[in-house]
């Protein structure tokens, strides 16, 4: 599994930290920026990450800014990404588990790094469990391509 990493300067440090997690568990990583704690845009590293998972050059992707919240937002801008903010390990489960996420987003200014690792093995070990919930998938993709109907 390759996994697409991203950080702003805000999120360097666990970047740098989850990296290390990643590659102990033999997973591969892909490092899309940024690579100091100079200030820099968000929106590159973030859409630079999302779109290697959109093509399929990562499998799933981490990002990390000082709220996760920037990150999140540019994320879910590239068509097939389903970017989950977490904070904790439950919305980092359901989050894989109900809405097949496949691109975590994490806040480094607000989780020390303990609990960002938990939230990164659970987010990577949980399935997604499919069933009724892939039709709310599906429903997600109807919206994003302009193909869903509002019921009145």
């Amino acid at each position: 599994m390759k996994i697409a990493l991203g950080a702003d300067h805000r999120g360097y440090n666990a970047k740098t930290h989850i990296r290390a997690l990643l590659q102990e568990m033999g997973l591969d990583v892909a490092d899309f920026g940024t690579n100091s704690m100079k200030s820099m845009d968000y929106p590159d590293p973030a859409a630079a990450a999302a779109r290697a998972v959109q093509q399929g050059e990562c499998d799933l992707g981490v990002l990390f800014c000082g709220t996760g919240i920037g990150m999140c937002i540019t994320a879910n801008k590239i068509h097939g990404i389903r970017a989950a903010l977490c904070h904790d390990e439950l919305t980092a489960e359901m989050s894989r588990r109900h809405n097949n996420s496949n691109v975590l987003c994490l806040p480094a200014d607000l989780v020390g790094n303990a609990l960002m690792r938990r939230i990164v093995e659970v987010w990577l070990k949980t399935p997604f469990e499919g069933g009724r919930h892939q039709a709310r998938v599906d429903k997600i993709t109807d919206i994003e391509h302009g193909q869903c109907e509002q019921k009145k």
